[in-house]
C-alpha cells in the first residue's frame, strides 16, 4: 500500500478549503498562504491522483463528479484528525493554544473586541484568532472553534447557545431632531430624511418594522441613501444625514456620548438572536468552554449596551 505524505495531506487540506469557500484566494486566505502555493498544491494533488477535481472558468470554481467524491471522503479524514487533536488537547490542565472564532463586523468590533483584553488576563496561555464574516460556512472545514451568527441557524449538527436578543432601534443625531423633529410614530417617517441598509449577504434591504399593539407592521420609507454597511449608517447619521436603523451594541456609546438619540424607542422589539455555535468535536474544548463561559458574562441580561443607552436617553 502506497504511504500517503506530507505533501498529498497539504494538497488535500488546501483542496477541502478551497472547495468549501468557493475560490483559491479565499482558501489561501484562511490557510494563511498564497493563491499561487494553494494552486501549485492543488495541481500536484490532481496530478499524483490522474483526476480533474475543478472546472474552473474565470469566475467560477466548480467540483468534478471526482472532486465531490474526494470532497467528502477528504472531510472524513480531516475530521477524525481533528477529533485526534482536540482529544489531545482536552487533557490540558488550563486553556491554551489557538481558538479561532468568527462573527459579522459589527459584532466582532462592538461587542468581541472590548471583551477581549479581560478574557486574555484571565486565559493569556490563549491565542485569539477572529475572523470577521457573515456568512455561514462549513465550520469544521475552515476549522473554526467558535461562530457568532444572527438570526435562524440552518446547521443543526452544530452545538448552539443563545446569547442575547439582536435588537435594533431607529436613532438620529440631536441636530437632524432640531431641525426637523422627533417623530411620534412610524407615520411620520415619511416626513423624514431616512439612511438605508442593504445585507451584504444576500443583497436584501432592510425593512423597516415596528412594534404596534404588540404586532409586527412594515413602514416603507423613502430613504435618500443606502449603504452595505452599518458603520456607514452609523456615520451619516451622526453628522445628522436623518433617521437610521442600528443594532443597539452599535449605538450604545453613541447615545451616551450624546451624538445618538434614541427614535421611536417604544416602537422597538428584539429582531432575532445572537447565537454561538460549535462543532461537536470541541464539545471538551477548555477554549472553547473559557469563551463560552466569557460570552455568557458579555450578554448578561440586561446586555450592558442596552443600559448604557437608556442612561444616554435619560441624559438627552
Amino acid at each position: 500500500m502506497e504511504q500517503i505524505t506530507i505533501e498529498r495531506l497539504t494538497g488535500l487540506i488546501a483542496f477541502t478549503r478551497a472547495a468549501s469557500l468557493g475560490s483559491f484566494s479565499a482558501a489561501a486566505k484562511a490557510l494563511g498562504i498564497s493563491p499561487s502555493a494553494v494552486s501549485k498544491s492543488i495541481a500536484r494533488l490532481e496530478k499524483q491522483m490522474s483526476l480533474t477535481l475543478f472546472t474552473r472558468t474565470t469566475r467560477s470554481l466548480h467540483l468534478t463528479q471526482e472532486g465531490r467524491v474526494l470532497y467528502e471522503k477528504a472531510l472524513q479524514l480531516l475530521q477524525e484528525a481533528e477529533n485526534i487533536q482536540q482529544a489531545v488537547i482536552s487533557t490540558r490542565s488550563r486553556p491554551s493554544g489557538l481558538l479561532r472564532v468568527t462573527a459579522p463586523w459589527p459584532i466582532a468590533v462592538h461587542i468581541l473586541a472590548p471583551a477581549l483584553p479581560a478574557f486574555h488576563e484571565r486565559y493569556p496561555d490563549i491565542f485569539v484568532d477572529i475572523r470577521s464574516s457573515d456568512q455561514v460556512s462549513d465550520m469544521a472545514a475552515e476549522g473554526i472553534d467558535i461562530a457568532l451568527r444572527v438570526g435562524s441557524i440552518p446547521d443543526s449538527r452544530l452545538i448552539a447557545r443563545r446569547l442575547g436578543h439582536h435588537r435594533v432601534c431607529a436613532f438620529a443625531s440631536p441636530s437632524y431632531l432640531n431641525r426637523k423633529g422627533m417623530p411620534s410614530h412610524p407615520d411620520e417617517l415619511k416626513d423624514h430624511d431616512c439612511v438605508n441598509f442593504r445585507f451584504q449577504s444576500t443583497g436584501q434591504v432592510f425593512r423597516w418594522a415596528f412594534s404596534i399593539e404588540d404586532e409586527i407592521e412594515e413602514y416603507p420609507v423613502n430613504a435618500w441613501m443606502m449603504a452595505d454597511a452599518s458603520e456607514i449608517v452609523s456615520g451619516v447619521i451622526a453628522a445628522g444625514g436623518g433617521i437610521g436603523f442600528l443594532p443597539t451594541y452599535m449605538s450604545a456609546h453613541h447615545v451616551r456620548n450624546g451624538v445618538l438619540v434614541p427614535v421611536l424607542p417604544a416602537y422597538a422589539f428584539n429582531r432575532a438572536w445572537i447565537t454561538a455555535l460549535w462543532p461537536e468535536s470541541r464539545r471538551n474544548s477548555l477554549n472553547v468552554r473559557a469563551f463560552i463561559d466569557m460570552l455568557s458574562e458579555v450578554f448578561a441580561s440586561p446586555a450592558s449596551w442596552d443600559q448604557q443607552m437608556m442612561v444616554g436617553k435619560e441624559a438627552n
